[in-house]
């Protein structure tokens, strides 16, 4: 069994190693600098595992941003019936995709 750890960011919880690239809600960091994820709700190594309650004081995992990119299109139809009314908007949201380094 591997290292892993679970951690949260943006209000969504994601199961981690050393290696994986996640995509993440839209961070302040830019490309090619160092992440710090705080807020650590568990970490496994082979038999060991430490949970917190919630999170893990003094845990903290390690990555660096490589790339910023924009979801697909969601459309945003407003309609009234009978009325006439309808109004088209679309939405793309902006994520972050973040290479783990260290755990």
């Amino acid at each position: 069994m591997s290292k892993f750890a679970i951690i949260e960011t943006g209000g969504k919880q994601y199961k981690v190693a050393p290696g994986t690239a996640l995509t993440v809600e839209k961070l302040p960091e830019t490309k090619g600098s160092a992440l710090k994820f705080d807020r650590v709700l568990l970490v496994a190594d082979g038999e060991r595992v430490e949970m917190g309650a919630p999170y893990i004081k003094g845990a903290h995992v390690e990555g660096k941003v490589v790339d910023e990119e924009r979801g697909e299109r969601k459309i945003v139809f407003r309609y009234h019936s009978k009325t006439r009314y309808r109004k088209l908007k679309t939405h793309r949201q902006k994520y972050t995709k973040v290479e783990i380094t260290k755990i």
